[in-house]
C-alpha cells in the first residue's frame, strides 16, 4: 500500500488586496505559510511516504526571494519527497521562479527533498510512478494530459500504482460553483479531458486549480486549498484541507480528508425587522467567531431597518467587528427608520430651535416623498440619524 498526501493551490504570496489593513493582509499571507507546517504534521501523523503539490505553489510566477526561502525552509522540514508541478499562477515558462538562480541554488541546500517536475515524462519513485502534467505557460489551449495518450503503458513498472499530477479544469465540471470562483478560471484553457485517459492504466489523478474539495470521478480528486481563501459559496464549499490517499495498483484509491485550515471565512444573511434583532445579530456573529480575534472574515448580506437609536448601536457593532475581524464585508444596507418618539424628541427641542427646525424640515421631506426607497428619502433619514447622534452624545 502506497500512502501519500495530495495538496494544491498554496498560492504563497497571495496579495489579499480586498483587505484594507496592511497588518491584516500580512496575517493572512503568513497563515498560508503556516499551513505548510500543518501539511508537514499531517504527513508525519499519517505516515505518508511522499507529498504531491498539484500546481500553484506560488501565487505568482515571479515571487520575491524572501517568499521562496520561506517555502523552501518549510518544505525541507517535511523530510519526505515533495513533488511539485507548476500551475497557471506559477507556470513553468522561461524566466519564472523555477528557472531562477535563487530558487535552484537554495533548493539544493534547503529542500533537497523537493522534486520539481517540469518535464512531461514518467517519474519513478520507490512506491509509485508519477505522471506529471505541468503547465508551462499561464494559459494553454492544449490539454496538459495530452502526452499521456501516446504513452507506452506497458513500459511502466507493472506492480507500482500510477499517479497523474495535473492542474486545470475538467470537461463536465464547469457549472455554477466553478465559474464563479474568482481564482479558478473556467474555460477552454488548461482544460483536462479525463475521459480521454485510459482509466485502467491510472490509479489516481491528483488535481489542482479548483479551490474547493471535489471528487470528479472514482479516482480523480481536487484537494482544494489547504488554507481557505474565499467566503463560502454555499453548496459544495469545503476548503482548508489536504487529502491522504492510499493506493494499490489496479485498485480504487482510498481517500481521507485531513483538515489543515485555520482562518475561517463566514457568509450569512440577516434582516433587521426591529431593534430587538440587534441582540440576535450579535449572538449569531458570536456563535460564528467564538470570540476569536484576527482569525475570521465575515460577509453579511444585510437588509431591513432600525430606529435611529438602533442604527446608532448597529454602527457601533459594525465598527467593533471591523476591528476584531480580519475583514468585514457588508452587502446591502440596513435602513434607518426613525420612530415617532425619536422624531418628536428632535422636533420638540425648544432649547435647540435650529436642530428642531432642521429636523422638522427633514420630517416633512420624508412625509412628502412617495418612494421611501428613493435616494432623497435615504439622505433625509441619514441626516436625521446624524442629528440624533449629535444630540445623544
Amino acid at each position: 500500500m502506497t500512502r501519500l498526501i495530495h495538496t494544491a493551490d498554496w498560492q504563497i504570496g497571495k496579495s489579499y488586496r480586498q483587505v484594507g489593513d496592511e497588518q491584516k493582509r500580512f496575517r493572512l499571507q503568513q497563515e498560508r505559510l503556516s499551513a505548510i507546517g500543518r501539511i508537514r504534521d499531517a504527513a508525519r501523523i499519517q505516515a505518508a511516504q511522499f507529498v504531491v503539490v498539484a500546481g500553484d505553489l506560488f501565487d505568482s510566477p515571479t515571487p520575491p526571494t524572501t517568499a521562496v526561502l520561506e517555502v523552501l525552509e518549510a518544505i525541507g522540514e517535511m523530510e519526505i519527497p515533495v513533488l511539485v508541478i507548476p500551475g497557471n499562477h506559477d507556470h513553468g515558462a522561461p524566466g519564472t521562479v523555477w528557472h531562477r538562480d535563487d530558487f535552484q541554488r537554495h533548493q539544493r541546500q534547503m529542500a533537497p527533498n523537493l522534486q520539481l517536475l517540469l518535464e512531461r515524462q514518467p517519474v519513478e519513485l520507490e512506491q509509485a510512478v508519477v505522471l506529471p502534467c505541468p503547465l508551462l505557460r499561464n494559459q494553454d489551449s492544449a490539454d496538459p494530459t495530452l502526452w499521456l495518450r501516446g504513452l507506452d503503458w506497458s513500459a511502466l513498472p507493472q506492480q507500482k500504482p500510477r499517479l497523474v499530477l495535473a492542474h486545470g479544469g475538467v470537461h463536465g465540471f464547469s457549472g455554477r460553483d466553478y465559474s464563479i470562483d474568482e481564482e479558478a478560471q473556467a474555460g477552454a484553457n488548461n482544460l483536462i479531458d479525463l475521459d480521454a485517459l485510459p482509466a485502467r492504466e491510472i490509479d489516481y489523478i491528483a488535481l489542482g486549480d479548483w479551490h474547493n474539495l471535489k471528487q470528479v470521478s472514482e479516482c480523480a480528486w481536487y484537494s482544494g486549498t489547504p488554507e481557505p481563501d474565499q467566503f463560502d459559496q454555499g453548496e459544495d464549499n469545503q476548503r482548508g484541507q489536504v487529502l491522504q490517499v492510499e493506493l494499490e495498483r489496479s485498485a480504487a484509491p482510498q481517500v481521507q480528508i485531513v483538515p489543515t485550515g485555520r482562518i475561517r471565512w463566514h457568509n450569512i444573511r440577516f434582516r433587521f425587522n426591529s431593534d430587538a434583532d440587534l441582540d440576535r445579530f450579535e449572538r449569531q456573529v458570536e456563535e460564528l467567531t467564538a470570540g476569536r480575534v484576527a482569525r475570521d472574515l465575515l460577509r453579511v448580506e444585510v437588509s431591513g431597518s432600525l430606529s435611529l437609536a438602533g442604527h446608532q448601536r448597529y454602527d457601533q457593532l459594525v465598527s467593533d467587528l471591523e476591528n476584531r475581524l480580519l475583514r468585514l464585508r457588508l452587502k446591502g444596507e440596513c435602513q434607518q427608520a426613525p420612530e415617532a418618539a425619536e422624531l418628536e424628541q428632535l422636533t420638540g427641542r425648544v432649547e435647540d430651535p435650529l436642530i428642531a427646525r432642521v429636523a422638522e424640515q427633514l420630517q416633512h421631506r420624508l412625509q412628502r416623498d412617495d418612494d421611501p426607497e428613493s435616494e432623497q428619502a435615504a439622505i433625509a433619514r441619514a441626516a436625521l440619524c446624524e442629528l440624533f447622534r449629535f444630540t445623544t452624545r
